[in-house]
């Protein structure tokens, strides 16, 4: 290899991981995103029912499966305590 061709390749390289870089920025920017909603959707499912401390059955699970797909984006612990008072209301049909 000469000159000119590790030239080229070095600048392949870097153009490489300026691309890698931004598509892995982007990935962070919606799974921050997509935990924001998470969370969103199960604080108004938790503020609906606050005050009688009643849920329907498919609120309940509802919630716990978004408390999941939270939890494996990283959520952070506030939401594990919200979570632990659901699980100790009545849950009707």
């Amino acid at each position: 290899m000469n000159v000119a061709e590790l030239a080229a390749l070095a600048t392949e390289l870097v153009a490489l991981v300026g691309v890698m870089i931004t598509g892995i920025v982007s990935i962070s920017k919606v799974f921050d995103g997509q935990r924001c909603l998470l969370r969103s959707e199960m604080l108004k499912i938790y503020y609906k029912h606050q005050q009688s401390k009643e849920i329907r059955q498919y609120e309940y699970e509802n919630f716990f499966l978004l408390y999941d797909a939270y939890k494996k984006l990283k959520g952070n612990s506030f939401i594990d305590k919200v979570a632990k008072e659901i699980k100790g209301w009545t849950v009707r049909q």
